[in-house]
């Protein structure tokens, strides 16, 4: 009966690690080519690649795109209200957006909000944290899906040109960020 068991973890960890192994491989493959004047790259959501552009709506109903900051360094962040360790770094964040906003860098905030019991908790987690940099509500899933956000917080790190340089799934501390923004242009 133990070798049985052991039998099946076993077999258990080898079936896991194999939809790993696929859905890391296969989650390199870019998404589309970019077309762009300045250079041809493609889309995707792994380092080197462009990351693929989005539009939703912020807290006050007015529609961001990823575009619209281009030529800053960001700081795509997916978090949720619930989510403890997204607690924990949203003060860095902010501490970091304010220090470093006048050198064109941004934090942009992807709430899930598909994951939130109400819509109307993250305006009072933004407000209770006092967070003044963008916030965008993913309300269908779809970014979380295209990202293949798995864990809370994931952050994307891009450079000026929305080419993702880092990604961090889990919580970073204000020194870990200003690292990570310091290796990128």
């Amino acid at each position: 009966m133990k070798k049985n068991i052991i039998a099946i973890i076993f077999i258990i960890g080898l079936v896991l690690y194999g939809g790993y192994e696929y859905f890391s491989k296969n989650s390199g493959q870019p998404l589309q080519s970019a077309n762009s004047e300045e250079e041809s790259r493609d889309i995707g959501i792994e380092k080197g690649q462009l990351a693929p552009d989005f539009s939703l709506q912020d807290l006050n109903g007015n529609q961001v795109r990823l575009s619209d900051y281009k030529g800053k360094r960001i700081l795509l962040n997916f978090w949720a209200t619930w989510c403890p360790p997204c607690r924990v770094e949203m003060p860095h964040m902010q501490n970091i957006y304010d220090h470093y906003q006048s050198e064109d860098v941004v934090i942009l905030g992807v709430n899930m909000t598909i994951t939130e019991d109400s819509i109307e908790d993250v305006p009072a987690f933004v407000q209770e944290q006092e967070l003044t940099f963008p916030i965008v509500l993913d309300e269908e899933g779809d970014l979380m899906q295209t990202y293949q956000v798995v864990a809370y917080p994931t952050t994307y790190v891009l450079d000026a040109d929305g080419v993702i340089r880092e990604k961090v799934r889990g919580a970073m501390n204000y020194e870990m960020m200003e690292d990570l923004l310091s290796k990128v242009k």
